[in-house]
């Protein structure tokens, strides 16, 4: 691995699980609870490769139309993550994030959510965000009302806002935008995530199921990102 042009943020939608499930024969929770493995592995590995900040998206707004059994044992396998890697997270000296829309997310679970970011908010390690009930548009429409509530109480002028000031209102307001994002099982859209933050990230697509994917598979996906030229809308350097 190239100690150069190391994408300080990687965002994952980790595609694929229940396809996964179906071609073995097996129930689609069980891609899930596989999926959760290739998270843990990829946590334990972004910071010796130079990675700051990695964001998985887990559970957008839309997911709520899944069947109410599988929804109930995402949430099981969120409230297990909590009770037994956040300690480890926080010896390891990293933060842990997450965004969204709190409701309609269990009180209980958002407790231990507030628990584990309120633990670790000090740690200056690698970052570890989770996108848990997140839609991007929802995030844009929130965080103009946030600032459309500071312009009605007299702390933000309306036509003075840039964009560079419009991202303090976002969920991500702490956090940079992405360099990359990586999305599995071979399906090349975004599907509403971080609309905003990924305007000049570079994408990469890959062909396996996301409990397929492994670390030599990020490294190889790194090892792309640094063959690319990020002009941010000017010319090539070259």
């Amino acid at each position: 691995m190239q100690d150069i042009k190391i994408p300080k943020h990687i965002a994952f939608i980790m595609d694929g699980n229940g396809r996964w499930a179906k071609e073995k024969g097996l129930v689609r929770i069980a891609g899930h609870r596989e999926g959760i493995k290739r998270v843990k592995e990829i946590i334990r590995s972004a910071a010796g490769l130079g990675i700051q900040t990695i964001t998985f998206f887990a559970f957008s707004t839309e997911n709520w139309k899944r069947p109410k059994a599988e929804v109930a044992s995402l949430m099981r396998y969120l409230d297990s993550f909590l009770d037994k890697e956040i300690g480890q997270l926080h010896k390891n000296n990293i933060r842990f994030l997450v965004i969204g829309r709190k409701h309609p997310i269990p009180e209980l679970l958002q407790a231990k959510i507030h628990k584990a970011q309120e633990r670790t908010k000090n740690n200056t390690g690698l970052n570890v965000v989770l996108a848990l009930n997140y839609g991007g548009r929802q995030e844009i429409v929130d965080a103009a009302k946030r600032f459309a509530q500071e312009a009605l109480a007299g702390k933000a002028v309306p036509d003075t806002l840039e964009a560079e000031e419009f991202s303090r209102y976002l969920y991500t307001a702490d956090i940079p935008d992405p360099d990359l994002l990586i999305r599995t099982s071979n399906e090349m859209r975004i599907s509403n995530f971080m609309l905003w933050q990924l305007s000049y990230a570079e994408f990469y697509f890959s062909p396996k199921y996301w409990p397929d994917f492994r670390v030599e598979d990020l490294k190889q996906a790194i090892g792309e990102y640094q063959r690319r030229e990020r002009r941010f809308g000017g010319i090539d350097a070259h």
